[in-house]
């Protein structure tokens, strides 16, 4: 696939991240961002004040946009990460940029790349009328079979007047304009805090566990059945071992792990923001006590970990990023896992029984051991011999 990507009168070298992953199939831009970018050099002339990207996914608007000094606003520490290398890959100066925990400032334009979740969209959207400006324009675009009456209807509550363009290359662009005067529907107050039950295989019956999620985090207001299946085979651990959450998440199979063993050492590491404060405010809740064993890490995968030097690695690892379906999120957790993970260290998987993972784990440990199946999913485990 090319990294080329030719808009107007520039030119721009592109990658996916991580830049050397080994699917490139799929490029670092799609047809939204292009409405995107092209509307804007449109807009931008005529209004005043900031401009604000949000999901800015692999940097392409900021670097195409870079004249404009915009801000970029994302829940992902690797997005931030891709559009840095994008950035400097084209000699262009870094740009602002703020995770999705940060206040948003005011703007004049606001380019919106839809999340995957329309939780997080309307999160998104409340958080932008708290500080625009009546008539503000924000634009937003989407793959076309995403851009629905459901989604239009999120529009019209949550910002006001709102349009959608017709089809170009298989995307839309939506014009909404900030009415302040409208009323804010009544949802649920993000961070969601919920009840779960779950079967530890220490205890006799099922532990109750208050869980946290904010808007961008996945599995909300219900256990995933994957890590469902996964907290029924938690390992015994010796007492202070040094273990990794691998993909944390609201921290469900962390917080098992310590109401198990509280004594042990836990990092919760996730490449979204949104996620590791979830993790956090889903210990503070559970095992206050243990707060100060833990440790809180927004990662690309385990980059800020040291090598040899981990007991145990738990992990239920995504096969997509964003809208792509890819296998290379795993991989990188994996590789990962192998180097930080002490000699005799372990590394314990929930999967989809069809992606195969058994293979790439034998390929990077020399085997692994199956460890439980049920008839959609598989545990693994492989342990770093050398």
């Amino acid at each position: 696939m090319s990294q080329l990507f030719a808009i107007g009168d520039q030119s721009l070298s592109l990658d996916r991240y991580p830049p050397d992953q080994k699917n490139r199939s799929l490029q670092a831009w799609d047809a939204a961002d292009e409405l995107l970018i092209k509307a804007a050099l449109e807009q931008y002339p005529t209004v005043s004040g900031s401009l604000l990207l949000l999901n800015d996914q692999f940097g392409a608007l900021a670097c195409a946009l870079h004249t404009f000094s915009p801000i970029q606003v994302t829940d992902s520490y690797i997005s931030q990460l891709a559009t840095n290398h994008n950035l400097a890959a084209n000699n262009l100066t870094a740009v602002s940029q703020l995770n999705s925990l940060e206040p948003l400032p005011a703007a004049g334009l606001v380019l919106l790349k839809f999340p995957a979740n329309h939780s997080y969209l309307r999160f998104q959207l409340r958080a932008l009328k708290q500080v625009l400006a009546p008539g503000t324009l924000v634009l937003a675009s989407a793959k076309a079979k995403d851009i629905h009456a459901n989604v239009l209807a999120i529009f019209r509550e949550e910002l006001g007047e709102t349009n959608a363009s017709l089809t170009e290359k298989k995307c839309r662009l939506i014009t909404a304009r900030c009415d302040t005067t409208t009323a804010t529907p009544l949802l649920p107050k993000f961070p969601l805090r919920w009840n779960a039950e779950v079967q530890l295989a220490s205890a006799a019956a099922p532990q109750a566990i208050e869980l946290f999620n904010h808007a961008n985090v996945f599995s909300r207001e219900q256990l995933d059945i994957g890590a469902r299946f996964l907290l029924e085979h938690l390992p015994e651990l010796p007492a202070a071992s040094q273990v990794i959450d691998l993909g944390c998440g609201n921290g469900v199979l962390g917080v098992a792990m310590l109401m198990a063993n509280p004594e042990l050492q836990l990092a919760f590491c996730d490449e979204s923001y949104m996620a590791v404060d979830s993790a956090r405010l889903t210990i503070e809740q559970n095992c206050p006590e243990q707060l100060a064993n833990c440790q809180f890490v927004v990662d690309d995968s385990l980059s800020k970990q040291t090598d040899l030097s981990i007991d145990f690695i738990i992990c239920n690892p995504p096969f997509h990023q964003q809208n792509a379906v890819t296998d290379h999120i795993a991989w990188q957790m994996f590789a990962d896992a192998r180097r930080v993970l002490k000699v005799g260290g372990r590394l314990r998987i929930v999967c989809n029984r069809h992606l195969g993972y058994h293979e790439k784990l034998s390929r990077l440990f020399g085997g692994c051991i199956h460890i439980a199946s049920n008839a959609k999913f598989t545990i693994l485990e492989a342990i770093r011999r050398k």
